[in-house]
């Protein structure tokens, strides 16, 4: 073999060398998994329960990092700028696919500077009123709102259930449709119990109200009818066909992970979601489980970025 060849084969090698002995001796350490809005939210639940789960797995601690700030973003950056040898991993929701149209200037390139590594849940977005409220399902709520002015709670400027709200009432229904955006889910559900707020867009959070008797669901933003609440319509049955919001919660790396690690990641992560007790619990909160590879969940976030982007940019949310 010709000696130039020889020395090309021989630096390729010793370059791809530590990558190879990094995924064999994978995990030598703790894990940090960053979750970047604050504790007690749906993201930072799940984000606990999968990493309880994986350290037991993987047999290393997996340690929640909390860095919230500025729609998920400055974790988000944080983890893109970490060291590319999966002892730093990333939580994100479908927030990281509606960040790169609404912000202007990132920091980073989610597609470009995150390695997506798994799926893991995802749940539709519950519209619910006051249990008193006279509408019985959302086709009634829009009719009766015509003329007159709906106020709408999310969990906020930006997120998905604001965007997604914004464009079925006032885009789709020409609603006069008031945003009033809360810290969180939990707040504001606490305004519509307290009939602050007509409407609430919301997931998770109004659940036990619902089944409690204290809320009532008026449409559930899946394509079909869903298993833990089946006596509620889709916002598609409403008259708006297509129409889609799912919350979801996914696994990322930083770019340059090297393919065994992040191949090893996904694996248990996947066993990890079909737990019984794991799989049930997500269920529960109406939540539903996705295992699959790494390209199928890099598939799925170029699909949501393209989506994201049109509800933005027809609903013209901005952010402070």
């Amino acid at each position: 073999m010709p000696t130039h060849l020889l020395i090309v084969l021989a630096a390729a090698l010793i370059g791809g060398a530590p990558y190879a002995a990094l995924a064999q001796g994978y995990p030598a350490k703790a894990v940090r998994l960053i979750v970047p809005f604050p504790a007690g939210g749906g993201s930072d639940i799940v984000g606990r329960i999968m990493a309880q789960r994986l350290g037991e797995q993987i047999k290393q601690q997996v340690f929640v990092d909390n860095r919230g700030g500025a729609g998920g973003n400055i974790g988000a950056k944080l983890a893109a700028e970490a060291a590319a040898d999966g002892y730093t991993l990333l939580t994100h929701t479908a927030a990281s696919s509606i960040n790169v149209t609404l912000y202007k200037n990132l920091g980073f390139d989610l597609l470009k500077d995150l390695a997506p590594v798994a799926n893991t849940v995802s749940v539709a977005g519950l519209f619910t009123v006051l249990a008193s409220h006279p509408a019985n399902n959302l086709r009634d709520l829009i009719q009766s709102s015509k003329g007159r002015r709906v106020t709408y709670a999310t969990a906020g400027v930006g997120t998905s259930s604001h965007i997604a709200a914004d464009y079925l009432l006032r885009v789709l229904a020409r609603l006069d449709a008031v945003h009033v955006p809360f810290k969180g889910g939990g707040p504001a559900v606490v305004a519509v119990l307290g009939n602050q707020v007509e409407l609430l867009n919301s997931s998770a959070a109004a659940v036990p109200h619902v089944r409690a008797g204290r809320m009532k669901a008026l449409g559930v933003s899946s394509l079909t009818r869903i298993e833990s609440m089946p006596d509620v319509p889709t916002v598609v049955e409403a008259g708006y066909p297509g129409f889609e919001e799912r919350s979801w919660v996914g696994f990322f790396a930083p770019a340059g992970t090297p393919a065994a690690i992040v191949n090893l990641l996904n694996k248990e992560i996947n066993r990890a979601l079909v737990l019984p007790e794991v799989a049930s619990g997500f269920k529960s909160l109406g939540m539903d489980i996705h295992p699959g590879s790494p390209a199928d969940f890099n598939r799925y976030l170029k699909m949501e970025v393209a989506k994201w982007a049109n509800m933005v940019n027809t609903t013209g949310v901005k952010v402070d």
